[in-house]
């Protein structure tokens, strides 16, 4: 059974960084794609960042929402089934519960998420 456990949120002030990690299973992890979401107070969730399952013999590809590019880095570590998201330079609208997922939106149940909150 698909299982995500998102750790690592807190309480940051403007402009300091996090490290978010997911543990993955109950699939082959190294196989998909995966994404990170997250869900502002009061608004839909939305869409983060995307790693690619191969990773070309060099580096993975990725891919952000326009908002956090140059800010969040998104990486994964296979041996670990663990999805990683190092968020950087965060703003207060970075404020919100994030959540990982494999490619689709229904890959597999959502996780409790973790609570990130910036402010000074």
């Amino acid at each position: 059974q698909v299982h995500f456990a998102e750790s690592g949120g807190g309480l940051v002030q403007p402009g300091g960084s996090l490290r978010l990690s997911c543990r993955a299973s109950g699939f082959t992890f190294e196989n998909y794609r995966m994404k990170w979401y997250r869900q502002p107070p009061g608004k839909e969730r939305e869409w983060v960042a995307t790693i690619s399952s191969n990773d070309y013999g060099t580096r993975y590809a990725t891919d952000y929402t326009d908002s956090v590019r140059d800010r969040f880095i998104i990486d994964r570590d296979n041996d670990v089934n663990t999805l990683y998201l190092q968020m950087n330079n965060l703003k207060p609208e970075d404020s919100a519960v994030y959540y990982c997922n494999g490619p689709t939106l229904t890959f597999g149940p959502w996780g409790q998420g973790t609570q990130v909150t910036v402010s000074s």
